[in-house]
């Protein structure tokens, strides 16, 4: 870069709980969107994207800071992340770059911003403990914000929660483009547009319901499977998510993946709205876009919802990145995960040549896969889950095709996704995979100690749990950008008044024994 050009710009849009496996461009036949499958068209799509935590705070945090969960202590959806550790937001302000977050972040704690030079709109999700889990009360415990009746109260609404909430993203998005092409045109800027759809529950208008033909909507690849035969974690959150006091119909699971092709439909035409805009400001050919999420969605797979698993449907993510002046695109194959946003962020803003950071990093550059020049690459992800719904330590290891599943205390999983893509045939304790599996069984605990994690949680926990039960969940520490924003969306454990109201036409939840 000369020293008179100016270092590309960054518009990242993030979605939340979107399973690659329902987009056209990682082969799915049905689903529509049209704007995602031309953002495809012109970038490299990462086939084997990982997060390194499914669940929406862990995830949201390892990702920020290019390190994985454990080593910067977060636990679960109510774990505070420190101001003191250096976000991708810092480093592209000392890369001379303005950042702006626009959406949903979910951070926990006093700082709401961590290094963005501005924040624009309100968070829709708690920002203090009130969400911290109990692994003391045990496997039957129930998280709070789990809702077992969101799939079989699947269907149509005239709006939501999470419609008010994105449209007032896509809106503020939007602005912001325009804004910083007439008052910030000689900086470079990241834009970090982040919407909560197509996340539970599974509503959507009808407009894009009528998109889908019922009777075509495909159902899951993998069957219930009985709960005396799920692992031990599975079998954990079957009960934390309330399965056992909601009977799902075969009609129920077509209702829910009906509504999240809609609800993704919905996501793309806001995906669309935001490149039309760069291109029409005049800063697409200036402006690397990067379009993910933070976790997947089981979508009903092997009888399976929401995220927090190790399957391919939760702990994947799409991840597609446009460089406008890049001929590279296509696909790529190699294992790549959220934390590896950061070194690539840093390769982009100093050509290539990125400073010492202040700290370790876990995370690699994805620059060799965007200008065709990767030479050696460790394929190996990591994912970890200490979050609601499970009582002991569990990680994922996947190296090349095998994925090693390990729950402290239980016997592991083991799958060869070539041979076995929807990982029903655990290979673990068979010889002729024995050398594999007690390598990566080595890996697992290279740096991660499950003793002392299973320590530091239930600790935290602890203190979390009588913060907010002494102080009442006060403050709630959620930014807000405009007043009234707190009783409109979710602030402390029930939100029940926002809850209640959060579905228009309102429609009476399904009845449940707790």
């Amino acid at each position: 870069m000369s020293a008179n050009s100016k270092a590309p710009n960054i518009l990242v849009i993030q979605v939340d709980e979107m399973t690659p496996n329902v987009l056209p461009a990682y082969g799915h036949p049905l689903v529509k969107t049209p704007h995602l499958d031309g953002l495809a068209a012109e970038g490299v799509v990462f086939e084997n994207a990982y997060c390194n935590f499914p669940l929406c705070v862990p995830s949201r945090a390892s990702m920020m800071v290019g390190r994985l969960a454990h080593n910067i202590g977060s636990w679960d959806n109510a774990t505070e992340m420190p101001a003191s550790i250096p976000t991708l937001a810092h480093h592209l302000r000392h890369a001379g770059y303005h950042t702006v977050l626009c959406g949903k972040m979910h951070f926990i704690g006093p700082d709401q911003v961590h290094g963005f030079d501005e924040r624009i709109t309100t968070d829709i999700y708690p920002a203090n403990f009130a969400w911290t889990p109990d692994w003391i009360v045990g496997e039957r415990y129930r998280p709070t914000g789990i809702n077992p009746q969101a799939v079989v109260d699947a269907g149509t609404c005239t709006r939501s929660l999470q419609i008010d909430y994105d449209e007032e993203v896509a809106h503020s998005g939007v602005q912001k483009i325009f804004d910083l092409a007439r008052f910030h045109a000689d900086q470079p800027f990241l834009l970090w547009v982040s919407f909560t759809h197509p996340h539970a529950p599974f509503v959507t208008t009808q407009k894009y319901w009528d998109l889908y033909d019922h009777d075509e909507v495909d159902m899951p690849k993998v069957p219930p499977i009985p709960v005396d035969e799920l692992d031990e974690m599975s079998r954990w959150l079957y009960y934390a998510h309330g399965q056992d006091l909601i009977t799902v119909t075969d009609e129920h699971v077509r209702n829910a993946r009906h509504a999240y092709y809609g609800m993704t439909s919905y996501t793309d035409d806001k995906v669309g709205s935001l490149l039309e805009t760069l291109e029409a400001a005049g800063l697409a050919e200036d402006t690397i876009v990067v379009f993910t999420s933070d976790h997947g969605e089981m979508l009903g797979e092997r009888g399976m919802w929401y995220k927090q698993y190790f399957y391919e449907d939760s702990v994947r993510v799409p991840l597609i990145i446009r460089d406008p002046n890049s001929d590279k695109t296509g696909s790529v194959s190699e294992l790549v995960s959220l934390i590896d946003l950061l070194p690539t962020f840093m390769d982009i803003a100093s050509d290539g040549n990125p400073p010492e950071t202040p700290g370790p990093l876990d995370g690699r550059s994805l620059s060799g896969f965007l200008n065709g020049n990767i030479d050696d690459w460790d394929n190996k992800v990591i994912a970890e889950y200490t979050g609601e719904g499970v009582i002991a330590p569990c990680r994922m290891v996947r190296r090349d095709n095998y994925k090693y599943i390990y729950t402290h205390g239980h016997p592991p999983l083991l799958y060869d996704l070539d041979a076995d893509p929807l990982e029903v045939d655990n290979l673990a304790g068979q010889p002729e995979v024995a050398d594999v599996e007690n390598a990566m069984a080595a890996e697992i605990v290279d740096d991660w100690n499950p003793d002392e994690i299973a320590g530091n949680c239930i600790q935290s926990q602890k203190d979390r749990m009588f913060i907010q039960n002494s102080t009442g969940g006060d403050p709630t520490w959620a930014f807000l950008s405009r007043q009234g924003d707190a009783g409109r969306y979710v602030r402390n454990a029930g939100a029940t008044q926002t809850k209640t109201k959060a579905r228009y036409p309102f429609v009476e939840p399904t009845p449940f024994e707790r």
